[in-house]
């Protein structure tokens, strides 16, 4: 027999099998021809014969197909991310929703997880209990936006609309990160409860004042969150909570300081308003958030003088200070103990006469004598203990917030989640506009003195003679219109107070660009369409 192989001992192609072993050798040399029939035999001799599992099998025989594979791999990964976000229970929903999407083909790979966490977060919208989209993308370990164009895909997909689709639920969310977080796991629940009341009531607020309109809410969730902690002395990290739920903590910060604008401005209607700051503002809290809390409880028709007017009643706040029970307590400076106020208080408030038969008390000087000694003793024991401790002497008659612990009541709606249009008809003693908004007509207010200025410069340049000093704009007229602030230098700065924005006006206006249309701020637009000419084909 021959065959296109050699023989390796004498290069000769004629062989010969064997009858007893079936092996194959060289006719010429007689040399057994190695691996020409290798069997394999597991278990011995004489023992049964093996199957060899390759790459891709069950080890029986048989072999998984791709779309097996693939559905194996795709169900595990739902199962995970699912059991990382803690929606174990939503897990076959989910799953029911990518099936839909894929057409039941599902798939693998990293756009794959994506498309897992976009349908976990649209299952959560349409409950009512949306997850945060930074933890899904935590979790997923995708970019943001990447995460929020599938969930764009998703919901045009799906069809979903209100009240199928109903907005983010920031309460939700405080409810949940408040419930959650680790910062607060050693506080006691009756103060996490107030807290949780406390940050109801002030989330609403700041939907009302538009501090959530077109923004992140995790960032409003943080802020609010320090704020109810500062208010309940409940020592807790800006940083430690805006990691948690996977927030910027300049921004944070940035929705911190506009929440504690507002609160000024609602304390200008206190009697000491006007000596309120963003420095102070959170010692002064209660009583804005009091103030607040009583607003919102009026109804619509009904009118109260202390509530209406820009001022202040001090009824409530006089007959706290003066109560038996009034744990109050102020510095040493004005010799003052907790316990002062009971001296003007009678036996029964039914027996109090009325201001004006104050001159008719009959008191005998022996009382007064009693009291006047009492007094006494009380105040050398005030002093005798405020001796050891100088802190309470550089006290300057403040209202400690520990020892002010019944300012909050919760009897108001807003202390439950309200819906948006029951919110909006809620009075907290401050309606505003959006900050975004009034941001931008500051902008076009100070674009449009720019356009002043910018023709008063080419007038000169291009008629020198008939610019007279009415051409002549105040230097200061832009820094007026930048929120009360001076405006910077910027690196740009051409010359004197001019920069390359007041140059690329000059240029749109010498190219007949309408006013209105530079107002807007789309420089890089106009130039395209008026000066480079990019739009023409």
């Amino acid at each position: 027999m021959s065959t296109s192989r050699i023989c390796s001992n004498c290069s000769k192609s004629s062989f010969t099998r064997d009858d007893v072993t079936g092996n194959l050798m060289c006719s010429s040399c007689g040399l057994l021809q190695e691996f020409d029939q290798f069997d394999a035999q597991i278990g011995g001799i004489s023992g049964t014969q093996g199957t060899f599992v390759h790459v891709g099998t069950t080890g029986t025989g048989t072999f998984y197909t791709y779309e097996q594979r693939k559905l194996f791999t795709a169900q595990n990964s739902i199962e995970e991310l699912t059991y990382t976000l803690g929606l174990t229970s939503k897990h076959v929903e989910i799953k029911t929703m990518i099936s839909a999407i894929t057409e039941g083909e599902f798939g693998q790979g990293k756009w794959f997880q994506v498309l897992i966490g976009a349908c976990a977060y649209v299952v959560m919208r349409k409950d009512d209990r949306p997850l945060p989209m930074a933890e899904i993308a935590s979790a997923v370990g995708c970019d943001l936006y990447e995460l929020g164009k599938m969930i764009m895909r998703v919901v045009d997909f799906l069809g979903l609309k209100r009240p199928d689709f109903p907005e983010f639920d920031i309460v939700h969310s405080f409810e949940r990160t408040l419930k959650n977080s680790q910062c607060f796991s050693a506080v006691e629940r009756s103060v996490v409860d107030r807290m949780r009341k406390q940050g109801i009531f002030l989330i609403q607020c700041a939907v009302k004042w538009f501090l959530s309109t077109g923004r992140r809410p995790l960032p409003l969730v943080v802020a609010i969150l320090v704020l109810v902690a500062e208010l309940n002395q409940v020592d807790v990290l800006m940083e430690d909570l805006a990691k948690e739920v996977h927030a910027v903590v300049s921004t944070c910060r940035t929705r911190y300081r506009e929440l504690l604008e507002k609160l000024v401005e609602v304390a200008q209607v206190l009697p000491w308003g006007k000596d309120i700051t963003i420095k102070n503002v959170v010692n002064n809290a209660p009583f804005v958030i009091q103030y607040m809390e009583k607003k919102s409880m009026l109804k619509p028709c009904e009118k109260r003088k202390n509530l209406d007017k820009p001022g202040f009643d001090l009824t409530d706040v006089v007959s706290d200070c003066l109560r038996q029970d009034d744990v109050y307590k102020y510095g040493t400076v004005g010799g003052t103990s907790q316990k002062d106020s009971q001296y003007f208080l009678l036996e029964n408030n039914s027996d109090r006469p009325d201001i004006r038969n104050v001159d008719t008390l009959q008191i005998s000087p022996e009382c007064l004598s009693m009291m006047y000694d009492k007094f006494l003793n009380e105040v050398r024991c005030v002093k005798s203990s405020g001796s050891s401790g100088k802190a309470q002497e550089r006290e300057s008659l403040r209202l400690d917030l520990e020892d002010c612990r019944e300012w909050w009541s919760g009897k108001s709606e807003l202390s439950k989640k309200l819906l948006l249009k029951q919110l909006l008809e809620k009075d907290v003693g401050l309606d505003t506009m959006p900050p975004s908004f009034v941001a931008g007509q500051m902008k076009c207010k100070t674009r449009r003195e720019r356009i002043k200025a910018a023709k008063a410069r080419i007038k000169r340049i291009t008629h020198p003679l008939d610019a007279g000093l009415g051409d002549t704009l105040n230097p200061n007229i832009l820094d007026d219109t930048c929120f009360g602030r001076k405006r910077k230098k910027r690196r740009g700065t051409v010359a004197g107070d001019v920069d390359w924005e007041d140059l690329i006006i000059e240029t749109l206006i010498l190219h007949k660009v309408k006013e209105k249309e530079i107002e807007k701020g789309y420089y890089n637009t106009l130039l395209d369409l008026h000066v480079f000419k990019s739009g023409i084909v």
